[in-house]
């Protein structure tokens, strides 16, 4: 089969192609009739797509405590830095999966599978992500996509030209982070009605939290429909972050969140900490977002 190697995998279907990398189970590619839509890891930033994962955003000192230890975990978790294994490879899908292991267990102590299943079709590709509690003691995990896309999608377009449709109106005050951690104060909605435009200001302040998120689906596109489109849509993710650099980098994330950054007040144990899921002993959760691209 073409495309094989241990650290990449490529997906055929119709005029798509999707390229994964073992390392971070980390989507590095999505095409459409020979453009790209994923962000191409550049200096301004050097990742595509990473999974966010046993947690979302920073802790206060990066330290997590539980049951009277205290564990050091870097901003958005280890996933995104670790080798999945291949559990499934064919033309149009492919599974990976991390578990827990001594080297995991020195940053969180619990026992988790992570499973991730990329699917693609003619319309799009689908990112299913299963997490598992194999241990005896309740898993507190939180999980998120952060796929960047290139923006403008198009050279030549302007990035003001580009705007988020959502399937819903967005009226909640948005959440904002201050050196990683969540502030308590929000800021009204840049959401006018259910089209948020885009611009480089709007990153001044690092990303946009919609939380709660109503819509399951927003729609990237230049404001007048022309040249390639995305469509992003979500299910079992509750917050959604939009993200980009103030400074001129020509990316821009949509990341489906279930979870988020520390309060910068919070001071607990780690199971304590707001936004988390709880999966019980041998239970597990399943969530998913979906990414459908054209050009119109």
């Amino acid at each position: 089969m073409s495309g094989m190697s241990d650290d990449i995998h490529s997906l055929c279907s119709g005029n798509l192609t999707a390229t994964i990398k073992a390392h971070g189970a980390e989507m590095c590619s999505l095409k459409h009739a020979g453009t790209d839509f994923v962000w191409q890891a550049g200096p301004a930033w050097a990742r595509h797509a990473p999974l966010l994962f046993p947690i979302v955003g920073r802790l206060v000192n990066d330290e997590m405590r539980h049951r009277g230890k205290t564990y050091r975990m870097t901003q958005h978790g280890f996933a995104r830095d670790s080798r999945f294994a291949w559990a499934q490879r064919g033309d149009s899908s492919c599974t990976l999966v991390l578990e827990d292991s001594e080297a995991t267990r020195a940053l969180y102590p619990f026992a988790f599978r992570l499973a991730v299943t990329y699917t693609l079709d003619a319309a799009g590709l689908d990112v299913t992500l299963k997490i598992v509690n194999p241990g005896e003691e309740t898993l507190p995990v939180s999980l998120g996509g952060h796929p960047g896309f290139n923006w403008p999608l198009q050279p030549g377009m302007s990035k003001e030209d580009y705007a988020l449709t959502f399937t819903n109106e967005e009226p909640s005050p948005v959440r904002r982070v201050e050196g990683g951690l969540l502030l308590a104060a929000t800021d009204p909605s840049p959401v006018r009605g259910a089209v948020l435009p885009l611009s480089e200001s709007l990153f001044t302040n690092d990303a946009v939290i919609i939380d709660p998120v109503n819509s399951h689906a927003v729609r990237y596109a230049a404001g007048q429909g022309a040249g390639p489109w995305l469509k992003m849509s979500w299910r079992g993710f509750r917050e959604l972050g939009v993200w980009s650099k103030p400074t001129g980098a020509p990316f821009l994330c949509i990341e489906p969140w279930r979870g988020y950054a520390s309060p910068k007040d919070f001071d607990g144990e780690f199971t304590d900490k707001p936004g988390l899921m709880h999966i019980a002993a041998g239970a597990d959760e399943v969530l998913s977002y979906r990414i459908e691209v054209g050009s119109s």
